[in-house]
């Protein structure tokens, strides 16, 4: 008996003791050659830039869309829901807003086991489904169900998705690449705000929207045409959320500055083309304000994306994002046509660098195969921003009166978002000059 016993132990440990480091270290070598593989981007080629202009697509038919939200601000505070607050009426735009960011936390790590393009396809018929069902709203809640949770939600998804599946295919051009999905976003601010004031002045208020509930689907079918994943599913996704990364502090301070700049990015965007209502700025030229500051975005995203891939994304996202405050400082003190289209230009432009540029630090703070949950609890953070910074301006607006409170507010929230940057490039770098 003992004579086996001691045989069954020895030739067990002889199996797991001689035998099993090898294996093991086979095991790691292979697993880890397979992830550099997996991590040589091809940069370029039809396929990935065929990725690109899909994501684009649904860029434009989301953010692009949502970015459209002043237009239907001064709409709802004149027609449809005058007897309500600015403030109040805020909350749908925000609410989109806020989900632009928020389904980050679930679907980046869904994203990271595999799933794309379901979620992608189930989230653009929501998008669509609830475009039409906005055309049949009258009351408030109504409104926020379809218009803020409903287009806010199927955007989100889109947005994440396109968030993570381009650094599939990119890394060292992935500042351009970046430049020229967010274009998608410039472009759809640009067209939709002229699209739907020239038909609501031309039709009813139920077929502008359904209108651009079509148009919409257009560009989301190329989208779904042309979206696809390079990198193979993570063999070990882990927990949707990963507190563990917020131990490194540059990244949990990356997160706390992208907060504190959606609380007041956008309330420029919200209020720019009722601020020229008020002051008796011709109506059609404060309609186009939104396109004016959206279009000029265009030149901001190119070019920061292009400075990014040369110097380093912190690098142009610092100096962008504080012109960006400056200019939300100045935008309530321009109160004549030419100040005002001033103001729209320059925003557009350096808010445009903030936009594009966003997710790169986040992608470039560890493996590419956990981009998704690395940027989705990234924008999820952010969304809490994005949802407050619009009502709250609104109440500022509400109790003072004046848009000038309106902008020390967001411009100051910019401007710290802007010191909190700077000091994780200083983490990051650990000296005053470098790529980051």
């Amino acid at each position: 008996m003992d004579t086996r016993s001691i045989s069954v132990t020895s030739s067990t440990v002889a199996v797991h003791s001689p035998l099993a480091a090898p294996i093991d270290d086979l095991e790691k070598a292979s697993a880890a050659a397979e992830i550099d593989a997996a991590e040589e981007c091809p940069d370029g080629g039809l396929r990935a830039w065929l990725v690109v202009l899909g994501v684009s697509c649904g860029i434009c038919g989301t953010f692009g869309f949502i970015n459209a939200w002043g237009i239907f601000q001064a709409y709802y505070e004149q027609y449809t829901l005058r007897n309500m607050s600015p403030s109040d009426i805020a909350w749908i735009g925000s609410v989109q807003y806020a989900l632009m960011f928020m389904p980050g936390l679930a679907f980046g790590r869904l994203f990271d086991m595999g799933y794309l393009r379901m979620p992608v396809f189930l989230a653009s018929v929501l998008l669509v489904a609830c475009t039409f069902l906005t055309a049949e709203c009258t009351e408030f809640w109504q409104f926020l169900l379809c218009q803020g949770f409903g287009i806010g939600l199927g955007s989100g998804v889109v947005f994440t998705a396109a968030s993570g599946v381009v650094p599939h295919w990119f890394h060292r051009n992935l500042g351009l690449a970046f430049a020229c999905m967010a274009c998608g976003s410039s472009i759809g601010g640009t067209i939709f705000p002229i699209i739907l004031k020239n038909l609501i002045e031309t039709q009813s208020f139920q077929w502008t929207l359904r209108i651009m509930g079509f148009i919409i689907a257009a560009f989301l079918i190329v989208l779904n045409l042309t979206v696809a994943r390079r990198l193979p599913p993570n063999p070990h996704p882990g927990p949707f959320i990963h507190l563990a990364m917020f131990k490194s502090a540059s990244y949990s301070t990356y997160c706390l500055a992208l907060f504190m700049g959606f609380l007041g990015l956008y309330t420029c965007l919200t209020y720019i083309s009722l601020s020229g209502l008020l002051a008796g700025i011709d109506p059609d030229l404060s309609f186009y304000l939104l396109s004016i500051a959206n279009a000029c975005s265009l030149l901001g995203r190119i070019g920061g994306g292009i400075l990014a891939d040369r110097h380093g994304p912190l690098n142009v996202l610092i100096p962008g994002t504080l012109a960006a405050g400056f200019m939300t400082y100045a935008w309530p003190f321009a109160t004549t046509k030419s100040p005002l289209i001033t103001v729209a230009v320059l925003y557009g432009i350096t808010s445009g660098i903030f936009v594009a540029l966003m997710p790169q630090p986040v992608v470039r703070m560890g493996k590419v195969t956990e981009v998704g949950m690395r940027t989705g609890m990234a924008f999820t953070i952010m969304s809490l921003g994005a949802l407050a910074g619009p009502p709250i301006s609104g109440a500022i607006l509400d109790h003072t009166g004046s848009f000038e409170n309106v902008g020390y507010y967001a411009g100051s929230t910019i401007v710290c978002c802007v010191a909190l940057m700077i000091a994780v490039r200083q983490m990051l770098l650990g000296k005053l000059f470098g790529h980051a």
